[in-house]
């Protein structure tokens, strides 16, 4: 099969599109999918820079998000047939399950979700690693419930837009920040009840009058670096900060958190498949099942930015690392 392969830690000239074998259908309950569409996520180009999870593992495939057809299930294989349409979340990170940027992959029956219809393979490619980020900072590092009101940072970007909508579902207030005022057109059409430019305002100062004075009951980080601190005076006092990125700060700030009774909370999807969790990652596969439901239902809106070819994956790359986009990037296979 043809596949991108990451031929060494550094820029997009390590992806080279070569030959490689088939998978092989080794576990009983694993499943060939032909695959139609890769998902482009940030953790592509950092593992791109640093040589994958396992750098001594070299050559590697990356992308964690996939979508295609089943074309093979193996003997104990209960829950999908050939012909069936599927997307999921799996391999990527140089480990011993193989990543997206490729024409098969082999995947266990319990790690992946049935294609949402109403969406395109490309479409579907795009969701999995966005939507159990969000969901799992809004649901599990906090327990965002009716009547909260959260600030989402990057309510136009790619894991900023499905959580804007999430929360919307949830009834909860959706404060987010943009940079644009095309961006704010879009955020406000997937249901943001507030959008504050960043480059304009200050955003803790903005979510405060926003909140007669008493913060946001959570706050999603998905930029990092200075925002995440600068994100303390937004939060309610009792409030929480969750955030994708390292946690770092100044004494000045944490003193900050530390007045407010912050809890501060890392979100990383990621964990359960690095730690080889299955029970968790089967938890992450019920929640691409509820994405299915709601995107079917017409609750949830799916934007596609930019599509590239697979031998063009390091243009893609390339796109990606641009950054201010709206919506995702997706590399097209089939």
């Amino acid at each position: 099969m043809k596949a991108v392969t990451l031929t060494g830690a550094g820029g997009t000239d390590m992806l080279k599109l070569m030959e490689v074998p088939d998978p092989v259908l080794s576990d009983p309950q694993a499943v060939l999918v032909r695959l139609h569409a890769a998902g482009l996520n940030p953790v592509d180009y950092k593992l791109r820079r640093k040589g994958g999870f396992y750098p001594d593992r070299l050559p590697l495939i990356l992308g964690c998000d996939g979508a295609g057809v089943v074309e093979a299930v193996g003997d104990a294989v209960t829950r999908f047939a050939v012909g069936d349409e599927v997307y999921f979340f799996n391999g990527g990170m140089g480990g011993d399950e193989q990543g997206n940027y490729a024409e098969l992959t082999a995947v266990h029956q319990d790690y992946l979700a049935a294609k949402p219809e109403s969406l395109s393979m490309v479409e579907a490619a795009s969701v999995p690693l966005v939507w159990l980020t969000a969901w799992e900072a809004l649901f599990d590092r906090y327990a965002l419930q009716a009547g909260d009101t959260v600030l989402i940072h990057g309510g136009a970007g790619g894991v900023g837009y499905i959580a804007v909508q999430i929360a919307k579902q949830t009834r909860a207030t959706v404060i987010t920040t943009i940079s644009s005022p095309e961006k704010e057109a879009f955020a406000r059409s997937i249901g943001a009840d507030y959008c504050i430019n960043y480059r304009e305002q200050d955003f803790a100062a903005a979510t405060l009058q926003l909140t007669d004075g008493r913060g946001a009951d959570m706050v999603f980080d998905v930029v990092g670096g200075q925002v995440f601190a600068d994100s303390f005076p937004a939060a309610r006092i009792f409030g929480h900060v969750v955030t994708l990125d390292e946690i770092n700060f100044t004494k000045e700030a944490a003193g900050i958190a530390k007045l407010r009774n912050l809890s501060l909370s890392y979100e990383l999807m990621l964990t359960p498949m690095h730690f080889k969790m299955h029970e968790a990652r089967v938890r992450q596969t019920r929640m691409l099942e509820e994405a299915t439901r709601m995107i079917d239902g017409g609750q949830i809106r799916i934007v596609v930015n930019k599509v590239f070819p697979l031998d063009e994956a390091g243009r893609a790359h390339e796109s990606l690392e641009g950054g201010h986009s709206t919506g995702k990037t997706v590399i097209k296979i089939v």
